[in-house]
């Protein structure tokens, strides 16, 4: 049978969309059975499918496995938890495919799904490929099987390996009612320690918050938790497991670039001139810091397959992006997982000999902006970003143009991308002073007012 996706869900990391509205049960078996296709073509016999807790996920993976048996695979049904669980099914089964039904930190209604093939992402023009594939028809066929496979046991005991002789604290936790409620609930028995748990309940209706720990009003409860009970630490992850929040015991946000620069620093005193991987919205400290740590700092474009494609080809222990995607090739598999990256800093806080708090007081200090995101249109956000390069070319500016453009001015720099997955550009500024912070940000509103943008608060005055 022929199908037509609704193109708006194609995208460039994953598939994902509005169900009911662009993203049905019959895409999910039309994608099940086109992506089937490129796995027999690929050699491939087995799949690993697993999902998270949204409501819609399990009839979504009921549809997904009937689309990969009808091309004659042989599906491994992993059942709920985190994306990682996923990635681990893969690599523990050794299965030749993986799907995980996820709509990620994305709102309820919302779900889709990411696939991986020969153990790599795939993603950009090869999802894209699905659509071709599914309006032709053009399916793999034969006569496939199912089966339930139950991992979980095995990749919480290797997660809880990791802080096996590691003295107890008290932790908070906060799963945001997401996919890796489960497996934190049991990996926190086997921890030393008190573990205060909130939110572990997987409910795809996400009643206590938004599940994405990168967002300020989504730790705010996680942040009285660590208050109120006295944490060396706290812990928040989005709904699927695979990007992490932290917040240190005197409530302070510990962003993912500064968490990957306490990595780096541990990892780099046992593997002396490491490459570290970090995309381009991440701080200029982190790139200088591990530079100075000894290793071999890289600027990646934005995403989390890119970054782990990235970390393939430069054989890199340690890769992440600001939006809390860190993935591990020291003592783990490479792929993001945010319950291995609290217990890795579990692990490099108690070796330091202080605390969390001590290690980002260590960090030098720079005034920076948020993540500002303000919409652009489709058919311009990327052109935007081509013609403030054009100026920027024939000013002479100091810039790097891998995933939009950076600037670097002084002692500072900005940055303003279009965004793959969303009508918008998104722009960040740092600098060491106020003065050179505001100074980044008029440059900022000017560049984007002359390509007939409308100026963001954020950055206007």
């Amino acid at each position: 049978m022929t199908h037509i996706f609704d193109p708006s869900i194609l995208r460039e990391y994953d598939i994902r969309g509005i169900v009911g509205t662009t993203l049905t049960v019959s895409d999910a078996r039309a994608i099940g059975a086109a992506f089937g296709t490129r796995i027999v073509e690929a050699g491939g016999t087995r799949v690993a499918l697993g999902w998270d807790g949204r409501l819609s996920s399990p009839e979504l993976a009921n549809a997904m496995d009937e689309g990969l048996r009808s091309c004659g695979l042989h599906v491994l049904r992993i059942g709920v938890g985190p994306t990682p669980m996923l990635y681990f099914a893969e690599k523990h089964l050794s299965a030749d495919a993986g799907v995980m039904i996820t709509g990620s930190h994305n709102p309820a209604d919302y779900n889709g799904f990411k696939l991986s093939l020969g153990g790599h992402s795939f993603f950009a023009e090869r999802i894209q490929e699905l659509a071709p594939i599914a309006a032709t028809g053009a399916y793999a066929t034969g006569d496939g099987s199912n089966e339930a496979v139950d991992v979980s046991e095995t990749y919480i005991a290797g997660l809880a390996k990791e802080c096996a002789d590691i003295p107890g604290s008290i932790l908070a936790w906060d799963c945001g009612n997401g996919a890796a409620g489960d497996v934190t609930t049991e990996l926190t028995k086997r921890l030393a320690g008190t573990h205060i748990l909130l939110n572990e309940t997987i409910d795809g209706t996400f009643p206590a918050h938004h599940p994405d720990p990168t967002v300020p009003e989504n730790l705010v409860q996680l942040q009285a938790a660590v208050a109120e009970n006295n944490c060396a630490m706290g812990i928040g992850f989005d709904g699927d497991g695979d990007r992490i929040g932290v917040i240190d015991e005197t409530g302070r946000i510990v962003w993912a670039d500064q968490l990957m620069l306490i990595y780096a620093q541990n990892l780099l005193q046992t593997l002396p001139g490491a490459t570290v991987i970090a995309d381009v919205k991440s701080s200029q400290i982190l790139f200088d810091g591990i530079a100075a740590a000894g290793g071999n700092p890289v600027i990646c474009a934005t995403g989390h397959s890119i970054i782990k494609a990235k970390m393939t080809e430069l054989d890199a222990p340690l890769a992440g992006e600001m939006s809390g995607h860190i993935c591990f090739g020291d003592r783990y598999w490479g792929f993001d997982d945010a319950v291995y990256c609290a217990v890795r800093l579990i692990r490099v806080v108690a070796e330091s000999g202080g605390s969390l708090a001590d290690l980002v007081d260590k960090l030098p200090k720079v005034l920076n902006t948020p993540e500002l995101r303000f919409p652009c249109s489709e058919d311009r956000k990327f052109s935007v970003v081509d013609e403030i390069r054009d100026r920027l070319v024939a000013e002479g500016a100091d810039i790097l143009d891998i995933d939009g453009v950076r600037v670097r001015v002084g002692s500072g720099w900005w940055l303003v991308r279009a965004s793959n997955t969303q009508d918008v550009l998104v722009a960040r500024c740092e600098a060491a002073t106020q003065e050179e912070l505001d100074g980044l940000k008029r440059i900022v509103a000017e560049q984007i007012g002359l390509s007939g943008i409308e100026v963001p608060a954020e950055l206007a005055g």
